[in-house]
């Protein structure tokens, strides 16, 4: 609650700043507007008093003191207008930048907090376990129970330093790879097989009988399979199913994740995909995360060429569709 204050005052008081500021360089423009303006009607002032009367060329030289003073009050509106246009423009592109960086540092500090407490738990629970191992004489079943948990919370914490290293080398442009010709029905199949063995309780249906053959790497598919699922996993209820289905249409080889969770709205959907972005208040949130699951899963279906989508399950929840392109 400290923090989100804190952040609150910080974005409050630039903005203060910001207007603040935008409205002096406004008033500036007038205010040079208004002074050359003036200047140019004494300027005219003073040509017309310098013309006598008996001044044969009287009319013309009147005329001329007039156009004279026109064109430049025409100069001057014009130049004002399009430094004014230019100036806000470029504040509109500081200010958004301003409050995007912001925000991304909120996600930051977030995904902190949320990667140290993600590493801190299988550290802790294998520090603990190997200490018990050493300290007391189990029976050989209480000590494969603590090897396997040990084991276990190794591979969670070996997939949460690949999520990142990914998530680094995606976004970055860095990632080399030779694809391949690989089956994304094999590879669910795979997947489902590593997530009932992580989630013994948790109920998955599943749909993939299918030969799909798609141009991609075998590691990225796992990983954007088991990210879904994780999710669907981490946002729904434990009594209900998880469905995957792997087919395919004239168009794309398709795979889908399904959940009956609380869904995700509209207007969220796309936010989902930003990396360190988590629905609700960090010191609210109950679920864990880092914020880079979906993220991750964005970037791998752009590596493949494919496309990922958020729609309505019917009755509730999500479901996740990614459409690879055939051939």
């Amino acid at each position: 609650m400290k923090n989100k204050y804190f952040n609150f005052n910080k974005l409050k008081f630039v903005n203060f700043i910001y207007w603040i500021f935008l409205t002096y360089m406004v008033a500036a423009f007038i205010w040079w507007y208004v002074s050359l303006e003036k200047q140019n009607s004494e300027i005219a002032n003073i040509k017309f008093q310098s013309i006598s009367l008996n001044d044969p060329a009287l009319y013309a030289k009147v005329k001329s003191i007039e156009n004279f003073e026109s064109r430049k009050t025409k100069q001057y509106l014009g130049e004002g207008i399009t430094f004014l246009f230019l100036f806000l423009v470029g504040a509109l592109y500081v200010y958004r930048s301003l409050l995007k960086q912001l925000k991304y540092s909120n996600q930051q500090q977030n995904f902190m907090m949320a990667v140290t407490h993600e590493l801190k738990t299988p550290i802790a629970v294998t520090q603990l376990n190997i200490e018990t191992l050493l300290k007391r004489d189990l029976e050989p079943a209480q000590q494969k129970k603590l090897i396997e948990n040990t084991l276990k919370e190794t591979k969670r914490l070996d997939t949460l330093c690949n999520n990142i290293l990914l998530a680094s080398q995606l976004d970055m442009g860095k990632y080399e790879s030779e694809k391949q010709i690989i089956d994304i029905a094999a590879i669910a199949m795979q997947a489902i097989g590593s997530f009932k063995e992580r989630y013994p309780d948790r109920l998955i249906e599943y749909t993939c009988n299918e030969v799909l053959p798609i141009k991609g790497e075998t590691i990225l598919i796992q990983l954007l399979i088991n990210n879904l699922l994780d999710n669907a996993h981490k946002y729904s209820p434990l009594t209900q199913p998880i469905t995957l289905r792997v087919y395919s249409n004239s168009q794309s080889h398709i795979l889908e994740v399904a959940d009956e969770g609380a869904g995700i709205p509209v207007e969220e959907r796309e936010k989902v995909f930003e990396k360190f972005y988590r629905m609700g208040e960090e010191n609210t949130r109950t679920s864990k995360g880092t914020g880079l699951g979906l993220f991750l899963c964005k970037k791998i279906a752009d590596f493949h060429g494919a496309t990922i989508k958020i729609s309505d399950h019917v009755p509730v929840g999500s479901v996740f569709t990614i459409k690879f392109p055939i051939g």
